[in-house]
């Protein structure tokens, strides 16, 4: 599924559109390079569930720990990361069934991932610097509703 987002407030009103459908166990994959949208769209999804005073960036965190009263959510960044060793470390794979995980660059853990997740790759539109490119790719049994 492609969809093209003219502003940030698109792309967190499609973060907000995927969250209303989570569920625990669920995984998202965010792609892109820096400023493409990756966090903009997690910024949707914390909003949906009321957390748009919590929203930070998780860079030299590695993970934020949201919990909500519909669900518990994990938002990775592991840009920072050397290898899967350390993601392993800090317990990652742990989370996986304890929530909902977003993870920004998660392309450097893809060997590791479950079977099912859904991957969500950002690109900047080089004539609109506004807009973005996003395509939505359902891997295994995972689906999205937007």
């Amino acid at each position: 599924m492609n969809i093209i987002s003219n502003s940030e407030q698109e792309t967190i009103e499609l973060g907000k559109k995927i969250a209303s459908n989570l569920k625990k166990g669920d995984i998202i994959v965010l792609s892109g390079e820096l400023g493409s949208g990756k966090t903009k769209f997690t910024e949707g999804v914390l909003t949906y569930f009321g957390l748009q005073e919590e929203i930070s960036s998780p860079t030299f965190t590695i993970v934020n720990e949201y919990n909500t009263q519909k669900l518990n959510i994990y938002h990775f960044d592991v840009y920072r990361l050397n290898d899967i060793d350390e993601f392993e470390a800090i317990g990652g794979e742990e989370y996986f069934e304890k929530g909902a995980c977003i993870i920004e660059w998660g392309e450097m853990i893809e060997e590791i991932l479950p079977k099912n997740y859904i991957k969500i790759n950002f690109s900047r539109n080089l004539d609109y610097e506004n807009k973005r490119d996003i395509s939505i790719e359902c891997i295994g049994n995972s689906s999205v509703y937007i």
